[in-house]
C-alpha cells in the first residue's frame, strides 16, 4: 500500500452519513439546553467539528484545546502535554470534547479530568473513531462515529506528518518510523 494514495476505510459518503447521525443524536439530548460548549482537539478534529456543528439544531459556541501526546513518532507517548487552553469560561456550560481518534483513551482521560476543574455543568465526549483494540486507559465516548482496527489511519482530519487531513475519506497508510 502506497502512503501517496490512502486505501480507502470509510468513504465519504460514510461519513457524511454518520455525522448527520451524530448531529441529530446530540441535537435531541441537547435539546433546549442554550450553552453547550463544544471543544475541538486540534488539529485532527477541525473538519469533523466543522461538519458536525453544521448539522446540529441547538444553540452552541465552539472552543478550541492543543494537546499533544505522538510528538513526531506514530506511536503514543502516553503522556499528553497541554499546548493549548480554551480561552472561554466554561463553568456552568455543557462541554462536549469533540476528538477525531482515540486510541490509547490517554488524551480523553486527560482532557475529561481537566475540564472538570473548571466545574461545567456536564462534559460529554464524541470521537470520529475509535481503536477500540488499542485502549490503555477505560474511557467513555458518548457519541462514536466509527470502530476501526490498529491500522494507521488519514484524512477528514486526521494527518500523518502532516498530510493527508484535507481527504474527504479516512484511509490506511503505513508509517514509515
Amino acid at each position: 500500500m502506497s502512503n501517496d494514495t490512502p486505501e480507502v476505510l470509510i468513504s465519504e459518503s460514510d461519513i457524511r452519513s454518520r455525522v448527520a447521525e451524530l448531529a441529530a443524536q446530540i441535537s435531541r439530548d441537547y435539546e433546549g439546553c442554550d450553552n453547550l460548549v463544544m471543544v475541538g482537539v486540534l488539529k485532527g478534529s477541525f473538519i469533523f467539528l466543522a461538519d458536525l456543528s453544521r448539522q446540529l439544531k441547538i444553540p452552541r459556541t465552539i472552543e478550541f484545546i492543543a494537546v499533544s501526546s505522538y510528538g513526531s513518532s506514530s506511536v503514543s507517548s502516553g503522556a499528553v502535554r497541554l499546548v493549548m487552553d480554551v480561552r472561554g469560561n466554561i463553568e456552568g456550560k455543557h462541554v462536549l470534547i469533540v476528538e477525531d481518534i482515540v486510541d490509547t483513551g490517554h488524551t480523553l482521560k486527560y482532557l475529561t479530568g481537566m475540564f472538570k476543574s473548571h466545574r461545567p455543568a456536564s462534559i460529554k465526549t464524541c470521537s470520529l473513531v475509535r481503536k477500540a483494540d488499542s485502549a490503555e486507559v477505560d474511557v467513555k465516548i458518548d457519541y462514536l462515529g466509527f470502530d476501526i482496527g490498529d491500522e494507521w489511519v488519514v484524512g477528514y482530519g486526521l494527518d500523518y506528518g502532516e498530510l493527508h487531513r484535507t481527504l474527504p475519506y479516512i484511509g490506511i497508510i503505513e508509517p514509515t518510523d
